[in-house]
């Protein structure tokens, strides 16, 4: 979108996007008037505006505080990954790793203010297309303007709404450009129904395809709509959707997995919504992934050209990558997994191991062949960057562990095409928000809460096939994934169906930003991270050679409170700023 796009487009009425130091408090700064974009570019100019924060960069902040892959929030909070780095970078991404979390941080402040902009900028496109003052619109181009920008403000007050719970819905009617407390409003009112509306009607109203890629289209929107039933647990909602999608979209799963995971491979066949990245625009790189720009191997001989060691992979999360001698996962009766198996005895890395130390992976324990299109291990084949060689690309191993993250990561052989020319950890390797793969799984999900156990199964084999046929990022691995037999979710019975679906969840999907996020609508936040990861993985690890090793002990003694951290805190500084008479109309969330 932004190479296709955004430049031509904003160039062409030469528009100034600003971004204020609070949405409830500043009127646009500088903006291009209204009336000076009063036709069909103006128009969508603004759009494109509203479509450039999905990245999460460009609203006053650091980026990293909104980037559209949720590391800080759904990622190192999740039990897949921790912060990484060392203790003494970006201390308030280690209170939220830890659940100690403050109203004053400001990881929390920027992800408000970019909610905010995101929503500011949809809705004045939305004034705008609605304005007579605009003479070369059809009602037909006006209608597909609106659409776009209601599923663009649907999304920004999705990612709100997971993160707080209770949040003001500002729509296009309650801002006006004249009255600075137009949008001092009460967060007292569940939004689910304003956002429901917003996809509803981008997707009665938006095509099925179009024809620049990264706008959104009726099947994004059918699919986000679905997402959001979802949440709520409004099932009977959501399957027509995702059987609508599943069947009529012309989406299907792409045959290789790490097809989603490739520039070359951008909006794929599997893909109904990707954020788009470019390099080499004319920019100086900031369209190129910069909200993950601190997550990267540290050293320069590595892809990034070193900088920063940050979101690293969790032992956790790869030993969830384990099989069975059938190849399937070492899971449990148990839906929040506390019967399964699979961290008992940790797979063999080298942690505590330097670099030019000797070293020889054990792979005879069997693994998902998606483990290592995620993760970075040393031993294991790199993309094309060679072995991955251990500790020289972690900045502090002994603080946070000896893996890497692997999914944003390009192939050393497209440095320079894929990555910007001046700044290597810039790239055009897109982030693919909604998936065929969510929709299947979604629908296991529905398929096992109402007892259908063989449909849910069936669905989820959908998914480990793809897994067992597509090709493995290093043959030297004992790669062993299979289908769940027939009859193994109904022989054992419907809390391992659900178990099976959320394991299937974070296999398919681990370090993309989710997996927090899930674990609280699903319920089982506090029984998977207070049982099965904080106190697992603060203590010295075993593995299946026996070695024993430090993990991370800074976890010992922290814990999740479901009475406080299933959301996060609103910022204090928004508190204070949407006063109104001297008095605060947002409410802080209990426990802070």
């Amino acid at each position: 979108m932004k190479k296709l796009i955004i430049f031509a487009l904003v160039a062409t009425v030469g528009i100034n996007f600003s971004c204020s130091e609070s949405f409830l408090e500043v009127e646009p700064q500088g903006a291009a008037s209204l009336n000076s974009l009063a036709n069909k570019n103006g128009v969508n100019a603004l759009l494109i505006g509203s479509y450039s924060l999905l990245d999460g960069v460009g609203a006053g902040n650091t980026g990293r505080q909104s980037a559209i892959s949720n590391y800080v929030f759904g990622g190192i909070t999740s039990g897949d990954a921790v912060k990484g780095t060392d203790a003494g970078d970006q201390p308030e991404q280690s209170f939220i790793e830890q659940y100690t979390w403050f109203a004053e941080n400001t990881y929390f402040l920027g992800k408000w203010q970019h909610t905010y902009d995101g929503v500011a900028r949809a809705n004045e496109a939305i004034l705008l297309a609605k304005s007579q003052d605009v003479k070369d619109m059809s009602d037909a181009e006006r209608t597909q303007v609106i659409a776009e920008a209601r599923f663009l403000r649907g999304h920004y007050h999705f990612e709100g709404k997971k993160m707080w719970n209770m949040i003001p819905y500002i729509d296009e009617t309650t801002y006006k450009r004249d009255d600075r407390n137009s949008t001092k409003l009460a967060n007292d009112k569940d939004i689910w129904p304003n956002i429901e509306a917003d996809f509803d009607f981008a997707m009665k109203n938006l095509p099925a395809t179009q024809s620049q890629k990264g706008r959104a289209t009726k099947w994004a929107a059918m699919a986000y709509l679905a997402k959001a039933y979802m949440f709520q647990k409004q099932y009977s909602k959501a399957k027509p959707l995702l059987e609508d999608i599943l069947n009529n979209s012309g989406k299907k799963l792409v045959t290789d997995y790490h097809d989603n995971y490739k520039t070359t491979t951008n909006n794929n066949a599997e893909s109904l919504f990707e954020v788009q990245f470019s390099v080499n625009d004319g920019s100086t790189g900031g369209s190129g992934n910069q909200g993950d720009n601190l997550n990267w191997p540290y050293t320069g001989a590595s892809p990034g050209r070193g900088c920063c060691g940050f979101y690293l992979p969790s032992q956790n999360l790869v030993n969830a990558f384990k099989t069975t001698a059938e190849g399937l996962p070492m899971i449990g009766k148990n839906k929040a997994g506390l019967e399964d198996t699979y961290n008992n005895v940790d797979l063999p890395n080298d942690q505590g191991i330097g670099t030019a130390a000797a070293f020889t992976l054990d792979v005879s324990a069997p693994v998902d062949p998606r483990l290592d299109w995620t993760v970075g291990r040393r031993g294991v084949n790199f993309l094309d960057w060679g072995k991955m060689p251990g500790a020289s690309w972690i900045r502090d191993q002994n603080y946070s562990g000896p893996y890497t993250g692997k999914k944003w990561m390009y192939y050393l052989a497209e440095e320079g095409s894929t990555t910007h020319s001046t700044s290597r950890r810039s790239v055009n390797n897109n982030y693919r928000l909604l998936k065929l793969s969510m929709v299947i799984l979604w629908l296991a999900e529905i398929e096992a809460e109402a007892g259908n156990l063989a449909k849910a199964e069936e669905y989820v084999n959908l998914i480990r096939n793809r897994a067992k046929g597509g090709k493995v990022q290093d043959a030297t691995i004992n790669y062993v994934v299979n289908p769940y037999p027939t009859g193994t979710f109904v022989a054992n019975g419907k809390d391992f169906a659900l178990n099976a679906v959320y394991m299937e969840n974070r296999l398919e999907f681990a370090m993309e930003g989710h997996r927090f996020f899930d674990l609280v609508r699903w319920g089982i936040a506090a029984d998977f991270l207070n049982k099965m990861y904080i106190p697992k993985e603060a203590v010295p690890g075993t593995d299946l050679t026996g070695r024993t090793y430090t993990k991370r002990g800074y976890l010992a003694g922290k814990s999740f409170d479901p009475a406080k951290n299933n959301y996060f805190p609103l910022p204090i500084d928004e508190i204070l700023n949407s006063q109104k008479d001297g008095k605060a109309t947002l409410k802080q969330n209990n426990g802070y």
